[in-house]
């Protein structure tokens, strides 16, 4: 990652988990950061609504001074799509096996616009009482679903300690605050990314950018990510 980024400092990294996950999971990329003398920001996805999520998100960005490099993880993609809208210190998104969304496309519409997702039959629902339902992926799946290339034991814990994501925020379209979501800058490459929730047809472009600055190696987890080429 450049750290001449206009004025020559360093950008602080936010990194924006996604649904059935929690900021502990990027741990491992944390570590890696700051070893080469990076902040990094693990924000709270409160997994409730696309808008409310990045308004969360973006009220991060209040006390950070100079650039940012926002990165989003599966869900989170639509998160920080939203969340960077016309902030000028947001220099780069990064899109971890994760969705960058046209205007008015939610998560459950693009897991299922090719057939291959089996994320639906090992869902958990726990009814709300606003009439919303969170979903949490059954612990028994958890591993096949979401962290096939993480040891088991760490799985099992990691299922245990998953945020559940309200149904409303996978169905709501992105931009639903009336303004367009920002457009990638550079792109996050999907390794073996999230098989049994992304279709197959659909991880090719699962995430979706412009430009091939940033090249992103990693397994379905965050903390599995290995950073192979620095964004210039």
């Amino acid at each position: 990652m450049s750290t001449n980024l206009q004025d020559g400092s360093r950008p602080t990294v936010v990194l924006v988990h996604g649904a059935f996950a929690e900021s502990a999971s990027w741990n491992g990329v944390i570590r890696r950061l700051q070893e080469e003398g990076y902040t990094a920001i693990a924000a709270a996805n409160p997994l409730r609504s696309v808008a409310g999520d990045a308004e969360s998100v973006a009220s991060i960005f209040e006390a950070v001074e100079g650039p940012i490099v926002l990165v989003g993880h599966s869900y989170g993609g639509i998160v920080i799509s939203n969340a960077a809208r016309d902030n000028e210190n947001v220099k780069a998104l990064v899109y971890v096996c994760g969705f960058a969304p046209e205007e008015g496309e939610n998560a459950f519409e693009l897991s299922g616009r090719f057939p291959g997702s089996t994320l639906g039959e090992a869902l958990w629902p726990a009814p709300l009482s606003d009439g919303s339902t969170d979903l949490d992926i059954c612990q028994e799946e958890y591993l096949q679903q979401f962290a096939e290339d993480v040891p088991a034991e760490q799985t099992a814990l990691m299922a245990v300690g998953q945020r559940p994501v309200r149904d409303v925020a996978l169905n709501e379209g992105s931009g639903s605050l009336g303004h367009p979501p920002a457009r990638p800058r550079f792109r996050g490459r999907p390794g073996a990314a999230n098989r049994g929730r992304v279709p197959p047809r659909l991880r090719p472009g699962c995430a979706l950018g412009y430009g091939t600055h940033c090249r992103l190696r990693c397994g379905v987890r965050p903390r599995r990510l290995g950073l192979q080429d620095r964004a210039r």
